[in-house]
């Protein structure tokens, strides 16, 4: 029998570690509710706790690029978890909103900042030469994975059990993510005697060490120079705020306002799940095939049509709800590859762990304006529809930002000496 390539094992690992950090992410969502019922804090000050959530686990993005390259993912990713399980297991004994602003905004923020789509980028780039789209579509749709398995329990858990237990259940989930890590995860194919997953030359070596604060800020610089950086950066920042900040946050607590069972809605946000891991495993395939841009055009088009049309679809009850979740399911990550891919092509697989980080960033930062944006029009206005609205015109806004970009290929960057070859 032919051996197994590591490149698959670290690819498992990764998945598994990127569907714990979407779930940890996602938590917020499913206590806005319990919260603002117990405290009676209001929807838009809860909102500032996932805003500053948002926020970090982007702004994070580039220097945990830089962490991984000095110190190693697998150091990076343990401390991680262990930093999300602190700050989850911490929110059980708070009571003023500014401690659920250090837990859940500050602390698990940048825990779960450390495991983002960064994460992805640098695994699919170093250990897959062949089959690197499909594998990036693969981890990135962990992440919807892990909204399909966390969000339906973790709410009947805080509607039934209390959202302490909920928390609980995200600090003890990440505590057992650290041995599988710890034990199955390595940096480089080098590290086991390999060349990348259908590399044909060997890999480039490990870059010189750097400090990782400089290589955040040297990837800022190199980006900030280049047309194609923010045009992807501008579109990422749209592509955040009207996922993780708007529906990823106010699905839930929009659906309850309708009337709808909490449980019921956390499914519902869940079941989204299933048509996104479709959508984005068919986008890394895509991505292997097509023009990254084309595909970027017709993915924000398509979820600024979905948006505009969600308002509308609550007052259809069940089979409005269900045409939403299947258009906007469908594309909800599958940004991801191709802008993954853009940004490889633009500035080259060395810098691509620190340049995505920015344009992660850039995603995030739109993530936590329109968590915060979304919460303040519902505490203001009485429902979401003009947050709803706005989202579908800036996506359809950044259809025509990346139809923009510039088709450039980044400087090749692979090793002369070849490794020795390893079976599939």
């Amino acid at each position: 029998m032919r051996r197994i390539h590591y490149a698959w094992i670290v690819a498992a690992v990764t998945w598994f570690t990127l569907l714990a950090a979407a779930g940890f992410r996602s938590t917020p969502a499913v206590l806005i509710v319990p919260l603002q019922h117990e405290f009676g804090w209001s929807r838009a000050t809860i909102s500032i706790a996932v805003s500053i959530n948002l926020m970090l686990f982007g702004l994070f993005a580039p220097f945990a690029g830089g962490l991984m390259e000095r110190f190693g993912v697998r150091r990076v990713v343990v401390g991680a978890l262990l930093t999300v399980s602190a700050g989850s297991g911490l929110t059980v004994f708070m009571h003023q909103p500014w401690q659920l602003d250090l837990l859940w905004g500050v602390v698990v923020g940048v825990g779960t900042g450390s495991m983002a789509t960064v994460l992805a980028a640098i695994v699919a780039n170093r250990w897959f030469v062949q089959r690197r789209g499909l594998v990036l579509g693969a981890l990135t749709a962990a992440g919807a994975t892990g909204q399909l398995i966390f969000l339906p329990a973790l709410a009947w858990l805080a509607v039934n059990m209390g959202w302490r237990t909920a928390a609980l259940v995200v600090a003890s989930a990440a505590l057992l993510g650290i041995p599988l890590v710890a034990l199955f995860m390595r940096d480089r194919p080098a590290d086991v005697g390999l060349r990348a997953y259908g590399a044909t030359e060997a890999d480039e070596p490990a870059p010189p060490l750097r400090n990782p604060v400089r290589a955040a800020l040297g990837g800022l610089a190199m980006g900030a120079r280049n047309r194609n950086f923010w045009l992807l950066a501008g579109s990422f920042f749209i592509c955040g705020a009207s996922t993780n900040g708007l529906i990823g946050t106010h699905l839930i607590p929009a659906s309850i306002d309708h009337g709808m069972p909490e449980v019921t809605a956390a499914s519902m946000l869940a079941f989204i799940g299933i048509f996104d891991v479709a959508g984005t495993m068919i986008s890394g395939w895509l991505t292997d095939r097509l023009d990254s841009r084309w595909l970027l055009f017709w993915y924000y088009g398509l979820r600024g049509l979905s948006l505009l049309f969600l308002p509308y679809a609550f007052g259809m009850q069940y089979f409005g709800l269900f045409l939403f979740i299947v258009f906007y399911g469908l594309d909800w990550v599958a940004t991801v590859p191709p802008t993954v891919a853009l940004t490889a092509d633009t500035f080259g697989r060395r810098n691509l762990g620190v340049v995505y980080g920015w344009i992660f960033a850039s995603h995030q930062l739109g993530a936590a304006g329109a968590a915060f944006a979304a919460g303040a029009v519902r505490t203001y206005f009485g429902d979401y529809q003009l947050a709803f609205m706005t989202s579908g015109v800036l996506c359809l806004l950044a259809a025509g930002l990346v139809i923009r970009i510039n088709r450039t290929r980044g400087q090749e960057t692979v090793a002369a000496a070849p490794l020795p070859a390893a079976s599939y």
